[in-house]
């Protein structure tokens, strides 16, 4: 079966409900698909009007079904009519074999009083009629396409609003912008995308307690030039933290060679020597697992290639967003973090610890201009299936 394009867009509502991880997870593992992209839009009048018109047009909806979800996008995704104040949407692509039905049916249709919880839409919108069986509330949770042909064209648009109305939408109605407002950086690793599983979306819901509010994500596929420049402070710890550590493993393994005490002294110079080089290893293994790439031996320009591992980068605002992220991730060691941390939960060892997050505004702010949040891949991957 041939490999296909889906999408996902989550609902200001839901978004606003701090549902969206609940809604990742629910995809992910219902499906089996790849998660390869991700956006946040603060849709305009002008999007949200012709995605509504979109709406009304599409062939493989009933027309009833076209006319609500239209009215809705009408009413939920332009800006507010006081205010005229942004509201947030988050674009999620998956791609799989037989992606669009897979994703369509994980969603579900639009059914009155559904509380099963069998879908997204059963479990996190509400379709609520009367006893005449007119509709009285409507909050579908997400929007979907049908068919490939529909896919496309809602891809075709949303993607060409992507750089005028998406990336960072910190001025989205609902962002806090009193107080000591910061942006802090997370990455979700590597060791959470082996495979499709909820453990992305439960991530995101664990910081989701922060109050906090998502104002950028995207799928990133790090190189091994940007992992070297993101992780270059941790190189220096590393060299120097490894010649005690080597002091003592070096000086225990020749005194079970040769069978005598090692006095201090030498155990210093033989951490000394090979504190460095153990560090640059651990620095090395730290490059690989964010990329999938060894750095090892690679040209200036191989350096520059995205890599094979993906992760998913988010950025979080609100007061005081660095320390309530920090907090609420844990320590790096996994083993120290207290119970209902994110590390604590998904953490293994120190570096396959489940996430990342910036330790000050500084140096989210370094980390940022490194990863780029703001970088749109949506529009590669539509013209990947669709031009």
């Amino acid at each position: 079966m041939a490999r296909e394009l889906s999408f996902c867009l989550i609902n200001p509502y839901t978004i606003g409900k701090s549902r969206t991880g609940g809604v990742i997870g629910r995809i992910m593992t219902r499906t089996g698909l790849d998660l390869v992209a991700a956006r946040m839009f603060a849709p305009s009048n002008e999007l949200a009007e012709q995605y509504a018109s979109l709406i009304s047009m599409v062939p493989d909806t009933p027309p009833q079904e076209r006319e609500l979800l239209a009215g809705y996008v009408r009413r939920a995704y332009s800006p507010d009519p006081k205010t005229d104040r942004r509201r947030r949407v988050m674009l999620l692509l998956f791609e799989g074999e037989d992606a669009v039905a897979k994703v369509r049916d994980a969603v579900g249709a639009l059914r009155p009083h559904a509380y099963s919880g069998e879908t997204v839409r059963d479990t996190y919108g509400d379709y609520i009629v009367d006893e005449s069986g007119a509709v009285t509330y409507l909050e579908p949770a997400v929007m979907v396409g049908r068919s490939k042909e529909t896919v496309g064209s809602a891809l075709r648009l949303w993607t060409s609003f992507a750089e005028s109305d998406g990336g960072v939408v910190s001025q989205a109605g609902d962002v806090n912008k009193d107080g000591d407002v910061q942006q802090t950086l997370v990455i979700i690793k590597p060791d959470n995308f082996t495979f499709p599983s909820s453990r992305p979306g439960n991530i995101i819901d664990i910081f989701s307690r922060s109050g906090l509010r998502i104002v950028a994500a995207k799928i990133n596929r790090m190189t091994v030039e940007q992992a070297e420049e993101f992780y270059g402070p941790v190189r220096d710890v590393l060299r120097q933290k490894m010649k005690s550590v080597m002091a003592q493993r070096g000086g225990d393994a020749l005194e079970k060679e040769m069978g005598f005490d090692i006095p201090d002294n030498v155990r210093a110079v033989v951490g000394e020597h090979l504190g460095p080089l153990f560090g640059d290893i651990q620095f090395n293994q730290i490059i690989e697992f964010m990329t999938g790439v060894s750095p090892l031996g690679l040209a200036s320009e191989q350096k520059k290639q995205p890599g094979t591992h993906r992760s998913l980068v988010l950025i979080y605002s609100g007061v005081g967003a660095v320390e309530k992220i920090r907090k609420i991730l844990g320590p790096t060691d996994p083993s120290k973090a207290e119970p209902g941390s994110v590390r604590k939960e998904f953490g293994r060892d120190i570096m396959i610890n489940a996430a990342h997050a910036s330790d000050s505004p500084e140096n989210a702010r370094r980390e940022m201009k490194i990863v780029k949040p703001e970088e749109d891949w949506t529009r590669r991957y539509f013209e990947k299936y669709y031009l």
